[in-house]
């Protein structure tokens, strides 16, 4: 069980692991032994996830995420299976953690009064410098 929220738990049973072989750190080993680890985990379809979280993690994900709506995340940081496994699933607890953050609702405001005349004053000031600079004298 991967718990990402109070509310929300991801069964081991929603995620599924391949082991390749690593493009990372691996010494002697690197051409012998798969650690590097591909996290699956199907979003489209899982129980475990509230309809306003999937909707934003499938934005946050971008690239990641496939055209049926599976995310897949890819560690090869360290040296062994294991802790790229569990680098893997933190990576994914971040990533479903951010889209559970519900953002803050904009509110619209107006510019005030003072912001609209200093706007108007620089604008005004720029034209003059830029009239001034366009002047030529006929005295030639």
């Amino acid at each position: 069980m991967l718990q990402i929220t109070a509310a929300i738990r991801i069964p081991e049973s929603e995620l599924s692991e391949r082991f390749i072989r690593s493009p990372g750190p691996g010494g002697q080993n690197v051409n012998k032994v798969a650690t590097a680890v591909q996290l699956s985990f199907d979003v489209a379809r899982s129980p475990s996830l509230p309809e306003d979280v999937r909707r934003r993690l499938n934005g946050l994900a971008g690239r990641r995420i496939d055209g049926d709506g599976v995310l897949t995340i890819e560690a090869h940081r360290f040296r062994t299976r294991e802790r790229n496994r569990e680098d893997a699933r933190e990576r994914l607890a971040d990533l479903i953690r951010q889209a559970a953050h519900r953002p803050k609702p904009r509110i619209a405001t107006r510019p005030t009064r003072g912001s609209k005349e200093r706007r108007l004053a620089s604008k005004k000031l720029r034209a003059q410098v830029k009239q001034t600079r366009s002047r030529r004298t006929t005295e030639d």
